[in-house]
């Protein structure tokens, strides 16, 4: 009974060291899909939206904006921050359906048709319509309930290059021929430079003025949007000044909201973990140091499936390791190979992908002696990257695949 007792007690002791909040209370805010009730440091390009569509209260009118800029540097969250709060300052003066569809995940012209169509009618058929009778099918549901959609594409060079513009060149022409006015606005969003590939017809509703361009953000900034989530996520008081300053003067090599976020989650999963109710600076500095330089989201995309399942399942690990040995490497990727449910290549096809990812900078390779008979083995670590932000990145690419 005494065992048993001390065992329990041992027990006791393991669980309560895990979830124990000490100082996360939400981890929510931490997510890169959290959209904060403010965007920070942005104040003029909400000024610049609203006065694009400073006319939108009138009922046969519609407006169209561009939004540039690298990642993380606030494009999406400016989108949704400006749509809500549309809708709630035309309440009872125009109704505003809004629409967001990420094209990485809806790269075809009738992909995004479909998520446009069930977003104002979830009992309309998934199969069985062209584009044609679907436009036909917004534009009634619309006219029907004396609606105007504001679509927003967001990651909109995805629907670029399989369309050429085609798609937005259906929707901003909607109202052709007919009586009705004004039924559609769009949002386009893209790291690139979107205007350069849309045709003259379509770039004319797009012109200089209609292009919020997004530029990286400074270390202030980036201190105060770990401030923000802290605030959201954290206990009072366990992130402290120093530990903020400390994570916007790390993430700002990069200009880049989400590595400031992720920063500051991994600090506190690494105090949690220690059994502190507090964040150190030196949790940051630590993590820092595996931050190396951004990865554009196109290097990955351009990457083969099984080259992409390599890296993720090298990410995977290398979140708790410095590195990983070609042998552990080739396991994790026949375990993320049947998470995918695809067959794992062979061990040569498996090297080969290595050496792609080593050629594109994305991982690093170092030859070691054998600990134990002949022979050499190498070693595999990511310096471009924190593992968790391209972890992220590489299982949006295999989903827009799909």
């Amino acid at each position: 009974m005494a065992g048993g007792a001390a065992e329990g007690e041992r027990m006791t002791g393991y669980l309560d060291r895990i979830g124990a909040g000490k100082i996360l209370v939400d981890p929510e805010p931490l997510t890169f899909d959290f959209i904060p009730p403010g965007l920070i440091g942005r104040d003029d390009k909400f000024d610049h939206i609203a006065s694009i569509f400073q006319s939108i209260d009138n009922s046969r009118v519609s407006c169209h904006v561009a939004i540039t800029g690298k990642v993380g540097s606030g494009k999406t969250v400016l989108s949704h921050l400006f749509t809500t709060d549309l809708q709630r300052h035309l309440a009872g003066r125009r109704e505003i359906q809004v629409v967001h569809v990420n094209c990485r995940n809806n790269p075809s012209k009738s992909q995004v048709l479909q998520r446009i169509v069930t977003s104002l009618d979830e009992r309309h058929p998934e199969r069985g319509f062209g584009s044609g009778e679907i436009l036909q099918s917004v534009r009634k549901q619309l006219h029907g309930s004396r609606s105007h959609l504001l679509l927003v594409l967001d990651e909109v060079d995805h629907l670029l290059r399989a369309d050429k513009g085609d798609l937005l060149y259906q929707l901003l022409r909607i109202d052709e021929g007919q009586e009705e006015r004004g039924t559609i606005s769009l949002i386009i969003i893209s790291q690139e430079q979107v205007l350069d590939q849309l045709e003259p017809a379509v770039l004319s509703r797009f012109g200089k003025g209609h292009h919020i361009r997004m530029e990286a953000y400074d270390a202030d900034a980036l201190m105060e949007i770990a401030r923000q989530r802290a605030e959201l996520a954290c206990h009072d008081g366990s992130v402290s000044d120093g530990v903020l300053r400390t994570i916007g003067q790390r993430a700002s090599e990069h200009g880049d909201a989400r590595v400031a976020i992720e920063l500051l989650e991994d600090a506190v999963k690494k105090a949690e973990i220690a059994g502190r109710d507090e964040v150190l600076a030196d949790d940051v500095r630590f993590l820092a140091k595996g931050i190396g330089r951004p990865v554009e989201p196109g290097v990955v995309d351009a990457l083969s499936q099984h080259a992409q399942l390599a890296l993720l399942a090298l990410c995977r690990r290398l979140k708790k390791e410095d590195e990983v040995s070609t042998g552990d490497a080739e396991k994790l990727y026949h375990v993320v190979c049947e998470e995918y449910e695809v067959e794992p290549r062979s061990h040569t096809t498996f090297w080969k992908y290595l050496k792609t990812l080593e050629r594109q900078q994305l991982i690093e390779a170092r030859t070691a002696n054998r600990t134990e008979g002949r022979g050499r083995t190498q070693y595999f670590s990511i310096p471009a990257a924190m593992p968790g932000t391209l972890e992220k990145r590489v299982e949006s690419a295999l989903q827009s695949n799909s």
